[in-house]
């Protein structure tokens, strides 16, 4: 006989830290004041009987398993297909994340526009905004098709019902913060609401084999639980970057089941929607500056896609005693230690310059490709002397000064052939296998110095 016991629990709203009591700091992510209370409903079987429904199931022998393609439904969006790995699994779970208002609600419009064109049945399922508010937007895209449903529901047993009458093939949950089960007494937006929820959500994708789309919002303040909870249960995490006053997006997979994590997509945010960016490396590049000291062309690989990014870089002299750095797209702590190399192994005086690092475009990157340029791009600062713009550079900086060999080395100097540059300095151990063609000068270093005095 069961019995049903209420019982208090602290919940992390960051990342979803269970806790029998409250407790200032997260164990599991370091934040602070982070812990709410919540009650949850907890039943427990007495005599409940020794091996209860254990030994219907038998477990299967791992060489009789066969392994089939998974069946993909592509968006018609060239760079969603890309990060979610070539399309969209049927019966996958996906979480989208980013912060208010960078576009996510509009790309899912967008994939739903695209879905419906093409015959398929998709259901977009709102708990933020009412129907005429949603048709205002969809207007800005495009016309839609029959095949495109509309619901503005909270209430997962009716949301439940309509999924299993209507037999969509995609469906849209925007957002799940919103989204509330009768059966758990916690408020909407709570931990134990956004989890149990999602869990529902899971067994109709898997059950149904019906691809869904979950809306994650993060905010500053935690005041709604944020996505990170859920990352565990879901198949695939995508989270858009960029800033909301800037014009692109990227679309990064963090998690994903059926295809590489390492992926990125571009868009542009324009009045109809989100355009695709087809060409990051030259939209990068757009209003560069040709010939001012201090600028560098990187080439940076996000996934098998490969990146020209301008890295620009200021050093001048501290009217204070502790010299400032300062560094925006890339870590501070790197961009230190690259000052330290220049200065012990190159002789270069650094200590009384203040020094500024910026990525341009908005762009962040932790590859250790771009050591290479962000030294060029110091010294030339420093010397303030001009690097020609037609020239690319990466590679890794070790703390002897030596350029060490970086990944993908063929596909990065495609990429600078491609966008009409003719020099690219690279590490001397990436030459072997590169065949150039006449049209592009390579450079092999194995050290700082050596690029120096090649260039400077």
């Amino acid at each position: 006989m069961a019995q049903t016991k209420n019982k208090a629990v602290f919940y992390c709203q960051n990342c979803g830290y269970e806790s029998t009591k409250w407790m200032g700091q997260c164990p599991g992510c370091r934040e602070w004041n982070t812990f709410v209370e919540e009650v949850v409903k907890t039943s427990s079987l007495k005599n409940p009987g020794r091996g209860g429904g254990a030994g219907r199931t038998a477990p299967a022998v791992l060489a009789d398993i066969t392994i089939q393609e998974e069946a993909r439904l592509s968006t018609q969006i060239g760079e969603l297909d890309r990060v979610l790995g070539g399309g969209i699994v049927q019966g996958s779970l996906t979480l989208v994340g980013g912060d208010p208002g960078i576009g996510k609600s509009t790309l899912l419009l967008q994939t739903c526009w695209k879905l419906a064109e093409k015959g398929h049945k998709v259901l977009y399922i709102s708990g933020e905004e009412s129907q005429v508010q949603i048709k205002m937007r969809a207007d800005r895209i495009g016309s839609f098709a029959e095949g495109m449903l509309l619901l503005c529901e909270t209430n997962l047993d009716s949301i439940r019902e309509v999924i299993q009458r209507e037999m969509p093939k995609v469906v849209i949950i925007d957002s799940i913060q919103t989204m509330y089960n009768e059966e758990v007494s916690a408020a909407p937006g709570s931990v134990s609401q956004v989890r149990e929820s999602t869990g529902v959500l899971l067994q109709l994708a898997k059950g149904m084999n019906i691809s869904v789309f979950i809306v994650g919002h993060v905010t500053k303040e935690g005041t709604v639980a944020g996505p990170r909870v859920l990352e565990h249960m879901v198949d695939t995490v995508l989270y858009f970057e960029g800033d909301r006053h800037a014009s692109y997006r990227i679309l990064r997979g963090v998690k994903n089941r059926f295809g590489s994590t390492n992926e990125i997509g571009v868009f542009e945010m324009g009045q109809e929607g989100l355009a695709e960016v087809h060409n990051p490396s030259e939209y990068m590049l757009e209003g560069r500056p040709e010939g001012a000291s201090g600028s560098v062309v990187a080439c940076a690989m996000e996934g098998t896609r490969p990146l020209l990014l301008e890295i620009q870089a200021l050093l001048c002299h501290s009217n204070f005693g502790i010299p400032r750095r300062q560094a925006t797209g890339t870590d501070l702590n790197r961009v230190n230690l690259l000052m330290a190399v220049l200065e012990k192994r190159c002789g270069v005086q650094l200590s009384g310059c203040d020094a500024y690092v910026n990525i341009a475009g908005g762009m962040k990157v932790q590859e250790p490709a771009m050591d290479l340029a962000i030294v060029l791009a110091a010294l030339s600062s420093f010397k303030n002397r001009g690097i020609s713009p037609r020239l690319v550079a990466f590679g890794e900086v070790g703390l002897s000064g030596e350029v060490r060999s970086v990944s993908m080395a063929a596909q990065r100097v495609a990429e600078a052939r491609k966008l009409g540059f003719d020099t690219c300095i690279l590490p001397a151990v990436c030459m072997k296998g590169l065949q150039g063609d006449g049209s592009m000068k390579l450079i092999g270093v194995r050290s700082i110095q050596d690029a120096v005095n090649a260039l400077l």
